[in-house]
Formats: structure tokens, sequence, C-alpha cells
């Protein structure tokens, strides 16, 4: 059975109700429904708990996806009880290591404005994110974090447009990542849009964003590495740059 990602239309969603429709043998949980977001894209899956009637919880680790992108499996900590097939459960994400992602991810988004240039891979995390970009010329941290914050600073919307999958299969120019393929097979794709008429982003990703640049927060460039000869590593982290 597929599982109803409800994330996909709400990313401020932090609880619902779900029905066990299924237990693996590694103690996995899978859900008719679920607000939880299953890792993919760089971005870590959701944590948290699912409360059952008795006000009872099962803690769970990283979500993450079954055997396709349509099966999310929630695999509880070690110890913890086993629900039974056909129960309601509520869950609820630990919602501001969420939110902290969602800031990170719309970041990683603002950089590659900033940079406009094919990315070779990327991480989101809590305290620190990474993109990699094949970038011929050398850039100042001071001067990308600058024009990062002024599109923070700007507060522009993001929002999700959508497009099938053939529409997406015959644009393949609007993918920035060179290694990691928007999220297909199920339809349609979700588009990332930055500011009015999406004037200043959109590209494909199935992760989750704020809904305002503003809601970011400072942020700056911590690091720039070189990665080889035309591949530059720049690490985003929260807070101001120390002196």
């Amino acid at each position: 059975m597929s599982t109803h990602a409800l994330y996909r239309e709400d990313f401020y969603l932090s609880t619902a109700e779900g029905v066990v429709t299924a237990l693996h043998d590694d103690g996995s949980i899978e859900l008719d429904q679920t607000c939880f977001y299953a890792a993919s894209g760089g971005q870590p899956g959701d944590t948290g708990f699912l409360e059952r009637a008795d006000g009872s919880k099962i803690r769970l680790g990283e979500t993450h996806h079954g055997a396709t992108k349509d099966i999310i499996l929630h695999k509880p900590l070690e110890g913890e009880a086993r629900p039974e097939i056909g129960e309601k459960l509520t869950l609820h994400i630990d919602w501001a290591r969420r939110y902290r992602l969602m800031r990170m991810h719309t970041a990683c988004h603002l950089l590659s404005v900033v940079l406009p240039y094919p990315i070779t891979g990327a991480a989101v995390g809590e305290e620190e994110s990474r993109v990699d970009f094949d970038l011929p010329e050398q850039v100042e941290k001071e001067d990308v974090t600058a024009r990062l914050m002024a599109l923070v600073n700007q507060n522009h919307p993001v929002y999700v447009q959508w497009i099938t999958d053939e529409e997406l299969q015959a644009n393949p120019g609007i993918v920035k990542s060179k290694n990691v393929r928007p999220p297909m097979g199920l339809g349609r794709v979700s588009l990332v849009a930055i500011g009015e008429n999406a004037s200043v982003d959109s590209q494909p990703c199935g992760g989750t964003h704020v809904s305002e640049t503003q809601e970011v927060g400072m942020i700056h460039i911590s690091r720039i590495e070189k990665k080889g000869k035309e591949n530059r590593r720049l690490r985003i982290r929260f807070g101001e740059a120390s002196a």
C-alpha cells in the first residue's frame, strides 16, 4: 500500500492521525498517511513519536522510504512498543528540528540563486548544510553571505507549483542538480518557487521549505572548500559569521 504524504500539501503540518497498514521485520511501521518527511534529496527524515489511544508513546528515529518512493516507513527506536495492524495513532513530528531543516533547505535554494552554477552535491543539516558547485571562479564567503541575506531580508514568498513527470522530462534544463534527480514516478513533480510569479527561482524539489524567505533568519557562509579543479563546497550555518 502507498502512503499518503500529507507534508506535500502542508509543510507546517506537525501532527496528524494515521492507521497502521503494515509492520516490517526491521520494526518499521507503515501508515495509511503521514505528516513525517522521509529522508530524500539530502534532507534528513523527520523524527518524533507516535501516540497510542492510551496516551503512551512510540518514539521514532529518522523516517525513510520503503521499496518505492510512495511507501514511507517510521522506524521506532530500540526497545519501543510495537503497534497492531489497524491501530489508529496520532503522529507528532519533532517540530523544532523539522523547522530548522525547513529553514536550512530554503537557504540552500537561495544559495543556488546567488551562485547559478551546476550543483554536484548537497546535504541539509540542523546546524550546517553544504552545497557543492561546479564553480570555475573564486568567490568570497563575505560577498556570498551578503547576497544571501539580501534575498532573506527581501522576504520573498516561497511556494509549491506542480508539473507532470512528462513536463519535467520535456524541460530538463530546470533541474540544477547534476547527480540528484527530482522525485518522479508519482505522476507529478513539485517545483519550489521563490518570488512572485517565481521571479527569483523555480526548481524541482521534494523537500520541505518555509513560506517566506525572512523565516530563514540570519545565515552565513562559514567556509568555502576547493574539492577539485572547478568544484567548490560552500557550507551554510545559522547566525552571524564570527569575527
